[in-house]
Order: C-alpha cells, then structure tokens, then sequence
C-alpha cells in the first residue's frame, strides 16, 4: 500500500487530497493546525492518520515530522497563505507573514523530513500560477510562490542524483476557504475535486510541472512571454 504526506490538509486542495488519496486505497499522513478538523478527517477513513502542527513554528515541526509511522512513498507540501498589498504601498508585517507560512515554512518541513528521503520517493511542492507572471496586489502572494517555484526547480537537480523526483503544481483559482476571501473576478475557477483529480494524475505521471485548471494556467504562462511593458499594461487593465 502507498503513501503520502499531505501538509495543509484541514481544508481546501489539502484536505481534499487526503480525502481521495484514501478513498483510493492510499495510507494517508494528514498534516494541518486545526486539530477538529484532523479529528474528523482521521474519523472519517481508516487509512488517514495525523499530525497537529504550524508550519511556522521550528520545534514543532521538527517534533511532528521526526517520527513517524511508516515512509510515505509521496511528500505534499501543500500548505500556504495569501494577503494582498493595496496600492503598491508595503507592509512588511503582512510580507513577513506569508513569506513566513508559504517559505519559510515550507523549508521548515523540508528539513524535518529529509531525514527520511529513500530513492523512488516524490516531492511535491505547491506553488502557483500567479509566480509566472506579475499581478496586481500579488507583490507578497507572488513573490512568496516565485520562491517556491525556484526552490523546487533547485531541488529537482540536487535532489535527482538520490532518486527522488521534485515535482510543482502551479494551480489557478481553485473554490477554497482561501479564495473564498478574494474581492475580485476569478476566471476559470474549478473546485477542489477537479483541482485534486488533475494533482494526483500529475503525481501519478511523476511530471515536474502540474498546471491546473490547464486552460487559464497555459493563457497565464503565455502572457508571461510577451514583453514587461505589454504584460505591466495588461496588469494595469486588471486592476482598473
């Protein structure tokens, strides 16, 4: 039986995953800070256990993630924030806060479980496909997943020569609790279960990139080709 480690698990793309990962015959590791819901997702099937842990906090990481109870085959790092800037006008709190959960974070758990890294294992890290081209209010967002992006694409090559393969979902406007709380259009949007469908095909495959919804994640990635000027013009319409 396979497995898999899924931080970010008590709601959203997270949570759903954990869902269908078990429901597919998979053993579970579901990782999150809402302790009610890992109660109720570790009720709900057999094969889902968990771990109650921040991501931003060091020590419990590392104390969640030293021990556990069998190798998983997949490690999702799935877990993340969103805030936006407005007006272009810096916060550096609101900066330190989700370059916190979406980086800083995201290494924190990387450390705690390289320690048990085995050739044919999988890394998956979530980024977004707002990394690959500049929108507005997204200074924090964006740049938080420009780094993830980076790191994974780093990762890939240190990490190929140990038989383990890095893998990167670049997802668009998924119905989450998170994007739930946006004020603006959200084009193309599909919901969790379509989002989860199209990750798990992509880890299934072992790709290095996984774009869902594909339509708007390929029109993004072709508008980040066009010059700075055209793309900084059409960010410009966006906002308007």
């Amino acid at each position: 039986m396979k497995g898999i480690l899924i931080t970010g698990a008590t709601s959203g793309i997270g949570h759903q995953l954990a869902l269908d990962y078990a429901n597919s015959g998979w053993r579970v590791i579901a990782c999150g800070r809402n302790q009610t819901a890992l109660k109720e997702l570790s009720a709900s099937h057999e094969h889902i256990d968990t771990r109650a842990f921040d991501v931003t906090e060091l020590t419990q990481v590392h104390q969640a993630l030293e021990s556990l109870p069998w190798v998983p085959d997949v490690w999702l790092l799935n877990a993340g924030n969103c805030e936006y800037i407005d007006d272009g006008v810096m916060d550096a709190a609101l900066f330190e806060r989700v370059m916190k959960v979406n980086v800083i974070g995201l290494v924190y758990c990387l450390e705690a479980i390289q320690r048990h890294f085995l050739p044919g294992q999988q890394l998956v890290l979530v980024g977004s496909i707002a990394s690959e081209m500049a929108l507005p209010r997204a200074e924090a967002y964006g740049a938080s997943k420009a780094a993830v992006s980076y790191l994974a694409r780093t990762l890939a090559v240190d990490l190929a020569p140990k038989g383990i393969t890095v893998s990167t979902v670049y997802p668009g406007f998924v119905d989450t609790p998170l994007t739930q709380k946006n004020d603006f259009s959200m084009p193309m949007m599909i919901s969790v279960e379509q989002a989860s469908a199209a990750i798990r095909q992509g880890i299934e495959q072992r790709k290095l990139a996984i774009y869902c919804p594909k339509r708007f994640t390929a029109l993004l990635r072709l508008l980040a080709l066009l010059p700075y000027r055209w793309q900084k013009a059409l960010a410009a319409k966006l906002s308007s």
